[in-house]
């Protein structure tokens, strides 16, 4: 990133090495967990199963993981994955990357998780209000707060993560200690299935835990305001994944070991019905404050990195240069900022946000696999170690592309009409990307 002239405001480096596994941790931890254990059950039916596909998908999110550090290592730049694609690929395919960003993959997300928070939220306040109105507060406030720069946001980010992390810590210890387990001989798993078939399950299965999975890359995208980038977005990167991993198989077994695999499926809030178990009415209490908290935490999360891709391509000119706009005194993107919380409320209040997120499933796990084959591309450019180096590289980055690539051919394969809404949404971005480059080439 080019130094900007002293009289011009610029962003600041103010986020540590906790901050930023508090950010990955954040980015990927939502309320899905609470909730597709169920899903995941629905498709394989036996508790090696279940706890085995969470621990599978944790191989793939470790190995994402190292490669997204040795690409931070190598480019510690403002936008992160949409600068690793620049770099690797050209402006298209990184200028389509923050459009489909923007009209559906965090935006919509983010819509998504404030209604989950607003439901939660009425739940326990009994407010006599629409759903729209808690999940719309939630994100002009989060917007407001990110506003006041990356200090800020990054405290409020960190706060939420450390109460989200206690949530589920409740979660797992009631249910294994104070809840009773489920007898096995009353849930015999169901009789095997052929090879072929059991590997389908566990596809399937392996849906919703990769998307639960999702988001550490996020963080990669205020890269542009750590003190250390190469060092503290690398150590971020596979402490907070690593973290995540024992807590996603944690749950799982939780949610396997009280409810039994016939019962987990059948739930569609595993997590409220484990902590009934454990501590009655009080406990599904207890685990509904703590969704509302995750939830608002992944908000908080989403406000706080996003945006900097906006910012990223506004300083290409891939953009309108006033969303690269930084405040003087808080040195925050504001207008990224607002632009991001805009599109989010937009869509919480239009009430398709669920589907608009179905249309993309395949989009963004394309962006993953682009992503891994990037430091390929770098790999090849420049030979010379960085500080943090992929171990067993090259086949560890091949099987993190490898495993994208089947996740993309899988959700086509389930959602083919879906998955082509998800593509024409995101081909539409090519005139508009070919737009902006025919301005910036004559210097408009």
């Amino acid at each position: 990133m080019a130094e900007p002239p002293e009289s011009q405001p610029s962003l600041v480096r103010r986020l540590g090495p906790f901050d930023v596994t508090m950010l990955v941790m954040g980015g990927i931890i939502g309320s899905g967990i609470f909730v597709n254990p169920a899903e995941v059950a629905r498709h394989v039916h036996t508790p090696l199963l279940i706890v085995g596909v969470w621990l599978i998908g944790g191989l793939i999110a470790i190995a994402g993981a190292f490669v997204y550090a040795e690409l931070a290592a190598r480019r510690p730049s403002v936008g992160g994955q949409y600068a690793y694609l620049r770099d690797a690929w050209g402006p298209v395919p990184a200028f389509l990357y923050g459009w489909s960003l923007l009209l559906v993959i965090q935006s919509g997300g983010m819509a998504a998780v404030a209604i989950t928070f607003s439901r939660y939220f009425l739940d326990l306040t009994h407010l006599g209000v629409h759903e729209s109105v808690p999940a719309v507060a939630a994100l002009v406030l989060l917007t407001a707060i990110n506003c006041l720069g990356v200090r800020a946001g990054g405290t409020v980010q960190t706060v939420l993560m450390v109460l989200k992390i206690g949530a589920i810590i409740m979660l797992v210890l009631c249910g294994l200690l104070l809840a009773q387990a489920f007898p096995a001989s009353a849930d015999a798993p169901p009789p095997p299935a052929p090879p072929l078939g059991t590997l389908a399950a566990i596809g399937a299965a392996l849906t919703p835990v990769m998307f639960a999975y999702g988001g550490w890359q996020t963080s990669s995208f205020v890269a542009g305001e750590m003190r250390d980038p190469r060092r503290d977005l690398a150590r971020g990167l596979l402490f907070g994944v690593i973290g995540v991993v024992t807590l996603y198989a944690l749950v799982a077994l939780t949610c396997v070991v009280v409810l039994g695999p016939a019962g987990l499926a059948a739930s569609p809030t595993p997590a409220t019905a484990v902590m009934r178990l454990a501590l009655g009415e009080t406990g599904a209490t207890l685990i509904a404050l703590g969704i509302a908290i995750s939830a608002l935490g992944f908000l908080s999360q989403g406000m706080l990195t996003t945006p900097r891709v906006y910012f990223a391509m506004a300083e290409d000119r891939l953009f309108f240069r006033g969303i690269a706009a930084v405040h003087p005194k808080t040195h925050a993107p504001i207008a990224a900022i607002l632009l991001q919380g805009a599109a989010a409320t937009v869509i919480a209040l239009s009430g398709t946000y669920g589907q608009i997120l179905s249309y993309v499933v395949s989009v963004d796990f394309i962006w993953f696999a682009m992503t891994g084959a990037a430091l390929l591309v770098f790999r090849r450019r420049d030979p010379a170690p960085a500080s943090f180096q992929v171990p067993g590289h090259p086949w560890t980055t091949l099987f993190f592309v490898v495993a994208c690539a089947v996740t993309v051919i899988g959700t086509i394969w389930n959602h083919p009409v879906n998955s082509a809404i998800g593509f024409l949404i995101l081909l539409a971005g090519v005139p508009v990307c070919l737009w902006w480059l025919r301005r910036r080439k004559l210097g408009a």
